[in-house]
């Protein structure tokens, strides 16, 4: 059941302020001329074409790619500006949940969810009992939040996809993000579990305050479960609007493809002889 997407009354200070970013590759506009700002607590599904620039946004927001020119402005940091020190700073304040889950498959869920606190140890850690008890403990209750403290100590190629990408998302939160972003977190899962992949996004989102931006091609699970929809198309920003009230219709127009006026063509001169004919 989707939840209801009210945008929250939290801290009016953006927590993402983006302005005239565009970014280029090999002279192509992946994302262009967009402005973006994101409050804390929200939940923002981006949506569009594949190409149409989401996953390079996302990327611009975390330092991945570095913006051809504009401002972003993220938890404070200027990440256009910021040297790669600074960058990695930031990063330890970011989560990123991918479309592949990047789990280490013949580690326990246990291990692959204390590996997002590696940021917050010393040295290099070999097995669950290297790391403090305390860590342990804060593992497993994000094991149990996603549904899985029952799998911690078992193998997590074992596990299906849907489960895994529950496991990926507990090893975010250990990280202890103050920001979640998201590519494409559901695309190859099936329907009912995307459907638990984002009612958990949603809940992490209203209980913790976290803000998550997250990119979707499931338009009725962006419809259900966001507080606002972002729509990009060719890079350029077409649509940012509040979930609530707006219908599929409505946000299929984001995938309308625009038809490129073609230019007049020339006649032939053989065809211009036998006209005057």
């Amino acid at each position: 059941m989707a939840g209801t997407a009210t945008v929250p009354a939290g801290d009016p200070r953006p927590v993402i302020g983006v302005r005239g970013l565009t970014k280029r590759f090999a002279g192509t506009p992946a994302v262009d001329d967009v402005d973006l700002e994101v409050r804390g607590g929200e939940l923002v599904v981006l949506l569009g074409l594949s190409g149409s620039g989401k996953s390079t946004l996302l990327r611009c927001l975390n330092g991945l790619h570095r913006p051809s020119s504009g401002e972003v402005d993220v938890l404070g940091c200027r990440v256009d500006l910021a040297r790669e020190g600074r960058l990695r700073r930031l990063r330890t304040r970011i989560g990123f949940v991918f479309q592949q889950f990047n789990l280490v498959g013949r580690l326990s869920c246990m291990e692959n969810v204390l590996i997002g606190a590696l940021g917050r140890v010393r040295g290099p850690r070999y097995g669950v009992l290297s790391y403090p008890k305390s860590m342990r403990r804060e593992a497993l209750e994000h094991l149990d939040r996603v549904g899985l403290a029952d799998r911690a100590f078992q193998r997590a190629d074992t596990l299906s996809g849907g489960q895994q990408q529950r496991v990926a998302i507990a090893r975010t939160l250990m990280h202890r993000p103050a920001l979640l972003l998201a590519d494409e977190p559901v695309a190859s899962l099936d329907p009912e579990n995307a459907a638990v992949v984002m009612e958990l996004l949603f809940q992490v989102c209203l209980e913790e305050r976290l803000t998550v931006v997250c990119s979707l091609h499931q338009v009725d699970l962006a419809l259900g479960w966001a507080h606002r929809l972002v729509g990009l198309r060719e890079g350029r920003k077409v649509l940012d609007q509040p979930a609530a009230g707006m219908s599929r219709h409505d946000v299929m127009r984001v995938y309308e493809r625009v038809a490129q006026p073609q230019p007049e063509q020339p006649t032939p001169p053989r065809a211009q002889s036998e006209a005057v004919a």
